[in-house]
């Protein structure tokens, strides 16, 4: 038999039976007298009289002589590094939602472009090599011309200044899904670095310190190194 708390001196949705054993039950004084808003600050259990404690922050409730025990513990524990190969194509494509959306912190039905999740996927986590064209290690224009051709059938050369001239100038606000974000990270001569914009200011690419990840536009070595932000003429419908 289960009871939930909503604070220490509440007892909510126990059961009848329970009701009359612990209906006299009060607080002790040194757990409130100091807290006149009735929350707990202490980690660690409140006792109550005859024998029932709480454990702040989970669902615990025990008194042997009316039958209440604690709640076991369900542990959610998603190891979202590599799919299971046991899915169907469809718990696939839920597995690619969830964990992007929790990367990009979005809702998970905003993120259904599973092409495009698949092809992240398959690059994710593969180290940065200047040059590198394998999941051994690749650089970020190769990286991009794949998932682009991949997940949009655009064909995109090899360079990120070629890919630069490629697109047409856009706007921050008006940035979405596949558009390209391009970056000045050597100096501020030269174009050095793109990735894919996907929403929520996050962006995946091939980083030269993280290999190919998902990063977020306001961190500020990205705000600093940002350049320009384009748009390639297939999505500018």
């Amino acid at each position: 038999m289960i009871a939930f708390l909503g604070s220490c001196t509440t007892i909510q949705s126990i059961s009848s039976s329970a009701k009359s054993a612990v209906s006299n039950i009060k607080l002790p004084k040194s757990n409130v007298s100091n807290n006149p808003q009735g929350s707990n600050t202490d980690s660690g259990p409140i006792e109550f009289l005859d024998n029932l404690s709480v454990t702040p922050g989970k669902v615990f409730l025990k008194k042997s002589s009316i039958g209440i025990e604690s709640e076991k513990q369900s542990a959610v524990n998603v190891n979202f590094d590599v799919m299971p190969s046991n899915l169907s194509e469809i718990e696939k494509a839920n597995w690619l939602q969830l964990k992007y959306s929790i990367k990009m912190d979005v809702a998970v039905e905003s993120v259904n472009n599973i092409p495009l999740l698949k092809k992240i996927d398959e690059w994710y986590g593969t180290p940065y090599s200047y040059g590198g064209s394998s999941k051994s290690g690749v650089d970020c224009s190769f990286f991009t011309l794949d998932v682009m051709q991949s997940a949009y059938n655009i064909n995109l050369k090899r360079t990120a200044a070629e890919q630069y001239d490629q697109t047409s100038r856009i706007n921050w606000e008006d940035l979405k899904e596949g558009d390209l974000i391009f970056f000045k990270t050597e100096g501020p001569y030269r174009i050095s670095h793109v990735g894919i914009y996907l929403s929520n200011n996050k962006f995946v690419h091939a980083s030269s310190t993280n290999g190919v990840t998902i990063s977020d536009l306001a961190e500020p070595y990205y705000q600093k190194t940002l350049y320009s932000m384009g748009r390639l003429p297939a999505l500018a419908k």
